[in-house]
């Protein structure tokens, strides 16, 4: 009997071989991943395509009801209905429907993943794969539905990402089972923002490899990227306005357009990161002149000095630079851990930053005013570019003069700063949120600091968006500001683990990950069976 091998290579999945396993026979079920109802407004895509009724058994042969099919995340519902299914075979194809030419990529994509052959905007016809934009406006972003009867399946999403999360799941249905099941999918994630982060400013990755995890992540219907380029250690992205800042093992700017290119036809934008003002050695090593000094005249490492206009006059010209090569919505300012604020009286040991918050923000002001305006004036040089903006929780300050703008989402990593704010805090202010828990979702190289490396279980079994700092969750009334999350790979010992190791050791938690973001209700498959179809999909 045949079937699809999966192969690995640094952790990309390819597809050989023939599916010519037998039907099998199913059981009943609706499947979600509890039944519960969905715990936010949404629903799947593709108004036109209708559930099938309860079919009549075929007189020549019975078929019990289907069962949802095996995939990660899991789908939220699934009719099931008798017949046989769909597997790839002989004079099957992949096609897209008439209005929907925007599909050709995902097409082109899904027939050669499936061994088929792409035919285009024709008809469908027995044995094949229909691609289509839903024709009502109805069903959340990214929502789809598959419908599965009759010898062909229908792909329908609510837009082009829906669509691709389709194929999706009728990729993994055919690894995991051999088909697609009778009956009718309708998916939709739970959280807009899915993702993960890795730092390539502390530690090296090449294109290569960054690729391998855009393939691993649009399997796991993830959608964001974060790229970490510059800290204390390396900058790690060829610039033409100052190339003296870069590291010699680096991303050439043609590396960096092929791995946007690749995560815009997977449907996932790619967010980089400048940090400033604090973790900017690399730059610093290059303009020493600008280092932060204490009042005994002692660089501070990492920090630059944001009370000099030539410090925001270097940052700027490497944002607007890098703003013309990342295409994408999302911006990250960083913000965090800003060395000024982390001494007892930062007043006291910094009097030249105190005195310059005291002339631009009043006779009250104080660093943490003078930080938390450096990061909105870095924010103004962004939005004429169209840039949605982020920046770490502890960029933000209570009780100063000047606050972070509103518009500045917070991504949420700690609660373990000078001056700690809970979740609540921010929130309650009505501001919007992604979770980066550092308790269940850093997965910190050589663990220092008391980190250990996050384990897939804990975050399957125990986290949800809602856990956003420690293990308590926020109230549910705040779930709506929290846009969704972040895995977060960090290089602090960067020698501890080799580029293949990393992949390894993230694979498992950032499939938790997944399936916790598209749905964060309790799931009903046992972590071992999880761990299991994951090996399976050659997601582990």
């Amino acid at each position: 009997m045949g079937g699809i091998r999966v192969i690995r290579h640094f952790g990309r999945t390819r597809f050989s071989g023939v599916v010519l396993a037998a039907a099998a026979a199913f059981s009943m079920t609706l499947t979600g991943c509890s039944t519960d109802e969905p715990d936010r407004a949404g629903g799947g895509a593709g108004g036109d395509v209708k559930a099938p009724t309860a079919a009549s058994p075929s007189p020549s042969r019975t078929y019990a009801l289907s069962k949802a099919p095996a995939t990660i995340p899991s789908v939220r519902t699934h009719v099931p209905a008798r017949g046989p299914g769909w597997r790839p075979g002989p004079g099957g194809g992949v096609v897209v429907a008439k209005g929907s030419e925007a599909l050709a990529d995902e097409g082109r994509m899904l027939a050669g993943e499936l061994k088929l052959g792409y035919r285009g905007a024709v008809p469908a016809r027995a044995g094949d794969v229909e691609l289509a934009l839903a024709t009502a406006k109805q069903g959340a972003p990214e929502s789809y539905t598959v419908q599965t009867a009759g010898g062909r399946v229908r792909i329908s999403g609510a837009d082009e990402a829906g669509a691709f999360y389709g194929t999706r799941t009728l990729k993994q249905a055919v690894t995991s089972g051999g088909l697609m099941p009778e009956g009718v999918v309708r998916d939709w994630p739970d959280r807009p923002q899915r993702g993960l982060m890795v730092d390539i400013a502390r530690k090296h990755f090449t294109a290569g490899w960054i690729e391998d995890r855009l393939y691993e992540m649009a399997d796991l219907k993830l959608n964001q990227l974060g790229l970490h380029f510059s800290d204390d250690q390396g900058f790690r992205i060829e610039s033409d306005s100052h190339p003296e800042v870069v590291s010699s093992q680096h991303l050439t700017k043609a590396e960096v357009r092929q791995i946007l290119d690749l995560a815009a036809r997977l449907h996932i934008t790619v967010i980089p990161e400048i940090d400033s003002p604090g973790h900017l050695g690399a730059v610093l090593a290059a303009h020493p002149q600008l280092q932060l000094r204490d009042a005994a005249g002692r660089p501070v490492r990492g920090a630059i000095d944001i009370g000099q206009p030539a410090s925001a006059k270097l940052v700027d010209e490497l944002l607007k630079e890098y703003a013309d090569l990342f295409p994408g919505r999302y911006w990250h300012l960083g913000g965090d851990e800003y060395q000024a604020l982390t001494r007892e009286n930062p007043e006291a040991s910094f009097p030249q930053l105190a005195a310059v918050a005291r002339r631009e923000h009043g006779p009250q002001a104080r660093i943490q005013d003078l930080a938390a305006a450096w990061v909105n004036d870095r924010a103004a040089v962004l939005r004429p570019e169209g840039k949605k903006l982020k920046a770490w929780n502890d960029g933000f300050f209570r009780g100063g003069v000047v606050s972070v703008d509103k518009d500045i989402e917070v991504e949420y990593w700690t609660g373990k700063e000078i001056g700690a704010r809970q979740p609540e805090e921010y929130l309650s202010e009505g501001r919007r949120m992604v979770n980066v828990n550092d308790e269940y979702l850093y997965y910190v190289l050589g663990q220092p600091n008391e980190f250990r490396y996050p384990t897939g279980r804990r975050i399957y079994e125990q986290w949800t968006p809602l856990v956003v700092r420690g293990t308590t969750p926020v109230p549910r009334k705040y779930s709506d500001l929290i846009l969704g999350g972040r895995f977060a790979v960090w290089c602090d010992l960067s020698q501890s683990q080799t580029p293949e190791q990393v992949a390894r050791g993230i694979a498992m938690p950032l499939a938790a990950t997944s399936q916790k973001l598209w749905d964060p209700r309790k799931p009903t498959r046992s972590w071992q069976s999880f761990e299991q179809l994951a090996r399976q999909l050659g997601l582990a």
